[in-house]
């Protein structure tokens, strides 16, 4: 089995500089002050210096612009958007590269794999209302027009093991390197995606070990369509989007699904809120949209991704120092440089958007986590 370095399944990083937009060296000239609109989002003050060093942010911003790929940062704490950055770089949008993008907060970007942790609350929704029973629900169960492909081993196959990247099948994600030549691609051109996925040979009996899929959420896609009657990016409108306040988004499908594992175009101030929501409990301007029992669930270590990474129900769990200790931190990461990590311990919630979708290279994650690295900083000085 062919297994992939950890730092593979996201990028971004530091290569040619870009043109970047005017930038402020003096947070007092207004930078990173958001702006209030409606939205739902309190915003802080240029004056506000009390839950964050603007000024340390501002700095870091500037070296951004001038060197990076980097497309926003945002930054929310105590329930307040805090501080908010946006710049000019190159963007892949629909599969198509394009040079020059002038990002602001309304420009919808592609947020990959953290479409998945989107696909999490979804699926958390629809347990909540019983539409489905519990995660130890059998696969197949969903699937019976696929029963010729059951067999003993497959048959253990639940739900769990899907949001788990547990599922034990052969699997060769898409890499750059790969192209044309992976199970992603084969999966998206099959006439029946999910026969595709399940049709594929098993290797280590379900829930062993941990083995990133997306063709995993190919299955939740379909059956949480199953289930609620409606395609998941439909569902996900009416109970989680609209009582967030998301009114624009695009979500992209494949044979009639959405794109569970990474077909999610959102605005940052609108990742923002996914974090916010988690860092509440699942709750949003005093309504609860998703329970807490199920936040809880999903962000608790069920398998070890890495060294340095657990895994819950589609989120990664981390940990970074802190003013000599350690926080710990559930995260949404895209390949590209695209991030939603959210810290319960400071109140805090981080959003990277970035352009680095074809950047595999060790250094790819360094920009990403190097922006939440400052982040924390600027908290602790």
């Amino acid at each position: 089995m062919r297994r992939r370095r950890f730092t593979s399944l996201f990028g971004g990083a530091a290569l040619a500089p870009l043109t970047a937009l005017p930038v402020y060296a003096d947070p007092r000239d207004g930078c990173g002050v958001p702006v209030a609109r409606n939205d739902g989002w309190p915003v802080a003050s240029a004056n506000d210096d009390k839950l964050i060093d603007r000024g340390a942010l501002c700095r870091m911003a500037d070296r951004l612009a001038a060197s990076t790929n980097v497309h926003s940062v945002l930054v929310a704490r105590s329930g307040k958007l805090v501080f908010e950055r946006y710049f000019k770089g190159s963007d892949e949008i629909n599969g198509r590269r394009v040079e020059s993008v002038t990002f602001d907060a309304d420009t919808l970007h592609n947020i990959k794999s953290v479409s998945k942790v989107v696909s999490s609350l979804v699926f958390g929704i629809a347990i909540d209302r019983g539409l489905i029973r519990s995660v130890d629900e059998p696969i197949f169960s969903f699937f019976p027009e696929l029963s010729d492909l059951r067999s003993p081993e497959k048959d253990r196959l639940r739900l769990a093991h899907a949001l788990t990247m547990t599922m034990g099948l052969k699997w060769v994600e898409a890499v750059p390197d790969n192209e044309g030549n992976n199970d992603e691609e084969r999966m998206h051109m099959a006439p029946d995606p999910c026969r595709y996925v399940l049709g594929l040979p098993a290797t280590a009996p379900p829930g062993r070990e941990f083995f990133y899929n997306t063709g995993a959420l190919t299955l939740v896609s379909a059956i949480v369509r199953k289930a609620t009657g409606r395609p998941l990016d439909e569902f996900a409108r009416a109970v989680l989007f609209e009582p967030l306040g998301i009114a624009g988004f695009e979500w992209s499908r494949v044979r009639g699904d959405a794109d569970a594992g990474g077909g999610l175009r959102l605005r940052p101030r609108d990742m923002a809120k996914i974090g916010q929501l988690v860092l509440a409990g699942g709750r949003w301007n005093d309504r609860q949209i998703v329970s807490k029992a199920w936040i809880d669930a999903s962000t608790t270590p069920r398998t070890k991704a890495s060294s340095n990474y657990s895994y819950g129900y589609l989120w990664y769990l981390g940990r970074s120092p802190f003013n000599g200790h350690e926080v710990h931190w559930p995260a949404g990461l895209g390949r590209g440089g695209q991030s939603i990590r959210v810290v319960p311990e400071l109140d805090l919630v981080v959003v990277v958007t970035a352009g680095y979708y074809q950047d595999y290279s060790p250094q790819a994650f360094q920009v990403q986590s190097g922006v939440f690295s400052d982040v924390l900083r600027a908290i602790s000085s």
